[in-house]
């Protein structure tokens, strides 16, 4: 309005001009970035609200691994929203889709270093980070390239660490050296970390016996207050075990721990570690997913009944072996968890025997089961 025209008066606006600024804040929570600029420039009220910090807490980033004009956009808006709202970010997640050449695992890495290297000088509440399957080892991911992401991250790390309470590292496939210099980084500023939460499933590659490093064992053995740990099998041994024994014994209630047929898993891990562990840890509960691992004389090695087992699941993909028996696991070896197994789920291809009887006595046994999922081809009958 110019100058001249007369002022509009209070009866004469909309409904939207008395809306409790709280009410305004949740309509503008369930907008886009494109409808939140364009609201912000109603009016002052309104471009104030684009600016509310619970608006901008919760952030996915997502680039779609593919080049072209549309998907180009990603990299800069990413840029652009940690420039404008990044201080106020608490949870951010990081996506990058199947990236198919070396171009734009190249561009990732530049906008990432840029993002981090922003985010690290105006934000000082982040609680939570993931970046999920990125799959360093690929041929896509050159060396130079590589290196410079994982510099990038670790000095992120060590900026954010001392505040930081949830790390998902899923899928970041690291050789042993790199993984344990990011995991280092979080402990840089006070000699050790405070995160509650922490999943590197599949952080390490295939094949790497990560249980035989030291410095891997120095690098876990940082962590204070871990509640939950998400990782490998091929992770797994007495040091380790004792070490969250020492550390974390007070605050870890939950192990998740993947066992692939690829990664190695014929190391002796003794009992009495898992025993000192859950004596100590009494709320511990573990979950266990196996991949392609399921004969019983593999199984057995595992499962130790000193361990508190709360959740297996065992999944063939499709595999199948007439010369395998699911018989054993289940009259031998599951039924050793019965007073604390609570989920259990099977997918596997075993038609040439029938297990009627064996998986009804397993349920009926299993006291504390609330969740069982058969998925796989076999004669129940």
């Amino acid at each position: 309005m110019d100058e001249e025209s007369p002022a509009v008066q209070p009866q004469d606006q909309s409904c939207w001009a008395a809306l409790p600024a709280v009410c305004l804040r949740r309509v503008f929570w369930w907008l886009g970035d494109g409808d939140r600029s364009r609201a912000a420039l109603v009016c002052r009220t309104w471009n104030q609200t684009m600016y509310s910090a619970d608006l901008w807490r919760h952030r996915t980033i997502t680039f779609s691994g593919r080049l072209s004009r549309v998907h180009a956009s990603e990299f800069e808006s990413a840029l652009w929203y940690v420039k404008k709202f990044g201080r106020y970010l608490e949870h951010l997640e990081i996506k990058f889709l199947n990236p198919y050449n070396a171009v734009l695992t190249k561009k990732f890495q530049v906008t990432m270093r840029g993002l981090l290297s922003c985010l690290g000088k105006s934000n000082s509440r982040l609680k939570s980070l993931s970046v999920q399957h990125l799959e360093l080892d690929r041929l896509v991911w050159r060396n130079s390239v590589r290196t410079s992401f994982i510099k990038s991250l670790s000095f992120f790390l060590k900026k954010v660490g001392k505040h930081l309470d949830h790390l998902n590292l899923k899928g970041a496939r690291l050789t042993v050296e790199q993984g344990c210099a990011v995991l280092s980084a979080l402990s840089f500023v006070r000699g050790e970390s405070g995160l509650s939460q922490l999943n590197i499933e599949d952080y390490f590659s295939h094949h790497l016996a990560v249980y035989s490093s030291p410095q891997f064992h120095a690098a876990m053995a940082a962590f204070h207050s871990l509640v939950s740990l998400t990782l490998n099998y091929n992770c797994i041994s007495d040091e380790l075990l004792d070490g969250l024994c020492e550390n974390n014994s007070r605050t870890l209630w939950t192990l998740n721990i993947k066992c692939h047929v690829h990664d190695p898993h014929g190391q002796v891990v003794w009992g009495m570690s898992w025993a000192r562990l859950a004596r100590q840890a009494s709320k511990l509960k573990v979950n266990f997913f196996f991949e392609r691992i399921m004969k019983h004389e593999r199984l057995a090695r595992i499962l130790l009944q000193e361990i508190p087992v709360r959740s297996v699941s065992l999944r063939s993909c499709y595999f199948s072996d007439p010369d395998w028996s699911m018989r054993p696991t289940l009259t031998d070896l599951l039924p050793t968890f019965r007073h604390t197994l609570q989920k259990l789920t099977f997918e596997f291809n075993n038609s040439h025997e029938s297990l009627d009887e064996e998986l009804g006595l397993l349920v009926l046994s299993c006291r504390k089961l609330f969740y069982f999922k058969v998925w796989a081809f076999l004669d129940v009958r």
